[in-house]
């Protein structure tokens, strides 16, 4: 059994354990204290007689060791400022012995003063001498020259100087390899020898590109055979800057060779540099990606330099571009896997330099048409260059189409070797690339206006085919050729540039305009309704990783959809159009002819029902009416008849119930605007024949709408069709000087007000009383004009002062009530 105490004796047993815990807490606070007395000193305890004690002083702001550097660094700069002054001012006032014993002496002592500075530990000022002792040799060089040599060549002495201080600094280094100075310093140094001797010897660009190719190989050996990191690194950059440098000044000798001989010698040293930068890929994992990408780039340059000057001018970037192309034979070379990048990487960079060429060629191609747009049916070109009317330097440029086509196909090589998230990006670029050759190519070549024509409508119909071929159902294509979302993208956006381009190239006759116009009309109209934006998701039902992809096509296919039968309206407008235009038809005839697309596009609006093509179509389709009002312009009767007209179509729309609302009010608006422009045509002034139309129709509706809803107020439902009417005839009452017009308003305005007060609604009593005031105000004004005349003059101040005198009594007595009943409330219990 298990015995259990007691509440009471549980507690007990807790309040002993507690009281036992206190007293050794006690005990042990006590010791501490006494401890913590033990250590820390007395304080003498202020008094009223002892002050004070001062007040704890402040952080130092600087450590010690920046104090030090910085005095160290300013007493070297003082020194190092000093003795330059010394050897430039005050070298003349001694003699040569005097000179060189005190340069020696003081170069000497600045030489061995680290030595002994760092065997007691002193670092940072050995560092400071150290630094000053290698300006003073710079002093030595400079005073040997004036003293000694004062007939050498500048440059070559500079040269003979840097290198044996470069040597100099570079065995003082490593004797003393605590200093940090002098191995950086030796070889910064050591980057002047070689193209000063260059420059000195005359030699020419080459020769100095030389000079700084030698010296990035030194410069390369010291970074990855040299173990002091700063010297490594300093070593590292100076062989990219002198590299790269030599690199540029051999580029551009390579460009401006007039003969392959010419562009060998640069092209040498081109090679050289790819050696070298291919070297560095290898032994150093660290910058192989770089030290590859210069090696392509310089291959390249240097291959395609020697081709360049013997083939013609426009060849030229197709050589360098199959140069470029070569680098990528490399996927297969032992090489380390950033080496592989980087060449691939520069033959993209060759091959996005020639795309870049041909831009000029494309964009003339696309945009240049626009420029012809003022010489409708002027007559065909002669050639598709001068149909397009820009000339972009067709001489130099006619192989754009094949770096077009060749980069293209170097996208399409790439697209396996690429990473997966860039190889959409590849295939859609692959894509444009072969639509922009296509589009290019009449023009390239010279071929006539209707070659370029037919060009333009076989690409703009492969486009439309291989969009619509990508969204069919997987049962209608054939197993194992499914395009990529990429493709069918790039597809979508060529199509309609496309389409835009060659009608616009078509322009130039009118056979040419009326054939190229019907055949986009049915290409658009074939491909819109063939277009599947489900048929993606059916083909992957059930892959839960490939929904946000198919979500996307889908949606891009169906708004690629609506583009199409947008455009395809757009094209019928401008079909008909030209059609009537070539029948001879004026334009207002030309305007009732368009009104058959905004008629066509309600029925097949209201047959696609809430697809989402459509509002879009419809709305396309509307916009022709616009185009129509336009045409008609000129013709008031003509313009009431289009209005009218499209009113009808609005009314027609609104049977519709997800359109009633907007095309209901449309109609209405339309039919009142076709009233106003037929009355204003048949020379009608009368306000009342504008208004009357637009008041009986919104009073009939705003009766219809009071006995369907109670609630709705007179003023929304009343307000505007009397505020229509009554305004404008009141305006024109008052500048009327016959009876009839004020003795009618007068009368409606009456009929107004009884209605208003019969059925109590205010909006026909406000509206109806006012203007019915103002009507009989505008009738008695002569008689009240008459009547002020009779009266003396001194009557209007005295009335206004009764006025006044009135109105204070009252408010004297408003405030007299009030204080009565404050008084009274003040008396209350």
């Amino acid at each position: 059994m298990e015995n259990v105490p007691r509440p009471a004796e549980e507690l007990a047993v807790l309040d002993h354990e507690l009281a036992h815990i206190e007293a050794r807490r006690l005990q042990l606070l006590a010791r501490r204290s006494h401890l913590l007395t033990l250590l820390t000193p007395p304080q003498p305890v202020p008094t009223r007689q002892t002050p004070a004690p001062w007040p704890a002083a402040r952080a130092p702001e600087t450590s010690p060791p920046s104090v030090q550097n910085a005095l160290l660094a300013l007493g070297g700069v003082l020194l190092t400022i000093a003795a330059i002054a010394f050897t430039v001012v005050s070298w003349g006032s001694m003699g040569i012995g005097g000179r060189s014993l005190v340069l020696g002496t003081v170069t000497a002592a600045a030489l061995a003063a680290p030595a002994v500075l760092l065997r007691r530990g002193l670092a940072s000022t050995a560092e400071a001498v150290g630094a000053l002792a290698l300006v003073l040799t710079v002093l030595d060089a400079y005073a040997l020259y004036r003293v000694a040599l004062p007939d050498a060549d500048p440059l070559g002495y500079t040269a003979a100087a840097c290198a044996v201080l470069a040597a100099v600094w570079a065995a003082y280094g490593l004797l003393l390899d605590q200093l940090r100075t002098p191995l950086p310093a030796a070889v910064l140094t050591a980057q002047l020898p070689l193209p000063l001797w260059a420059l000195a010897a005359g030699t020419g660009q080459l020769t100095f590109a030389w000079a700084l190719l030698a010296t990035a190989v030194a410069d390369t050996a010291l970074a990855l055979w040299t173990k002091p990191e700063p010297t490594r690194s300093i070593a590292g950059v100076t062989a990219w800057v002198a590299g790269g440098s030599a690199l540029l000044i051999a580029s551009g000798l390579s460009l401006t060779a007039d003969s392959p001989l010419d562009a060998s010698r640069p092209g040498a040293l081109l090679l050289a540099g790819a050696g070298l930068g291919l070297f560095v890929a290898v032994r150093a994992p660290g910058v192989a990606f770089a030290g590859a990408l210069v090696a392509g780039l310089a291959a390249t340059a240097a291959t395609g330099g020697v081709v360049r000057p013997a083939v013609p001018l426009q060849w030229a970037v197709v050589g360098y571009l199959l140069c470029g192309a070569a680098l990528l034979t490399a996927v297969r070379a032992p090489l380390p896997r950033a080496a592989v990048r980087g060449l691939c990487a520069a033959a993209g960079a060759v091959g996005a330099g020639a795309v870049l060429w041909t831009l000029p060629s494309v964009a003339a191609t696309l945009l240049g048409p626009v420029s012809r747009v003022d010489a409708v049916w002027s007559g065909a070109p002669g050639s598709a260059r001068e149909a397009i009317g820009t000339d972009p330097g067709w001489s130099a440029n006619a192989t754009a189409p094949l770096v077009l086509l060749i980069a293209a196909g170097l996208l399409a090589l790439a697209y396996r070797r690429l990473p997966a998230s860039w190889r959409p990006a590849a295939l859609s670029g692959a894509t444009a690339l072969n639509w922009a050759a296509v589009l290019v190519l009449p023009a390239a070549l010279d071929l006539g206006h209707g070659a370029a024509v037919a060009t333009g409508l076989v690409l703009t119909a492969g486009a439309l085919t291989l969009a619509v071929y990508a969204h069919l159902p997987a049962a209608r294509r054939r197993p194992g050729h499914a395009v990529p979302p990429a493709v069918s993208t790039t597809a979508m956006i060529c199509a309609p540039a496309g389409a835009a381009n060659v009608s616009l190239l078509a322009l130039a006759t009118e056979s040419t305009t009326l054939v190229t116009l019907g055949v986009l009309l049915a290409l658009l109209c074939v491909a819109a309704p063939a277009l599947n934006p489900a048929a993606t998701a059916d083909d992957t039902e059930g892959d839960a990783t490939e929904v946000s992809p198919v979500a996307r096509a889908a949606y891009l296919a169906r708004s690629f959809q609506t583009v199409l039968a947008c455009l395809a309206v757009v094209t019928a407008v401008a079909l008909l159009c030209a059609i009537c235009a070539s029948a001879g038809l004026p334009r207002e005839h030309i305007a009732l002819v368009v009104l058959v697309v905004p008629a066509a596009g309600a029925l097949l609006g209201a047959r696609l029902g809430r697809h989402p093509v459509a509002l879009p179509l419809e709305l396309t389709a509307a916009g022709a009416g616009l185009l129509a009002v336009v045409l008609a312009a000129g013709r008031p009767e003509t313009v009431a008849l289009v209005l009218a007209l499209c009113a009808v179509v609005a009314a027609g729309t609104a049977l519709r119930p997800d359109r009633r609302p907007a095309a209901g009010y449309l109609a209405a608006a339309l039919f009142v605007l076709a009233t106003w422009v037929r009355l204003y045509a048949s020379d009608v002034s009368t306000p009342e024949a504008y208004t009357l139309p637009v008041t009986v129709p919104a009073l009939v509706v705003g009766a219809l709408r009071r006995r369907g809803d109670r609630e709705a107020s007179s003023w929304t439902a009343y307000g505007p069709g009397l505020a229509a009417t009554l305004l404008p005839s009141l305006a024109a009452a008052w500048g009327d000087t016959h009876w009839l017009r004020p003795l009618a308003l007068g009368a409606a305005a009456l009929a107004v007000t009884l209605v208003g007060a019969r059925l109590r609604l205010q909006a026909l009593l406000v509206l109806g009383g006012t203007v019915l005031a103002l009507d009989a105000l505008h009738e008695l004004a002569p008689y009240i004009v008459q009547v002020v005349g009779a009266l003396p003059r001194w009557l209007p101040p005295a009335l206004a002062g009764l006025l006044l005198l009135a109105v204070g009594a009252t408010y004297e007595r408003r405030l007299n009530d009030a204080r009565r009943l404050r008084e009274s409330l003040g008396r209350m219990r």
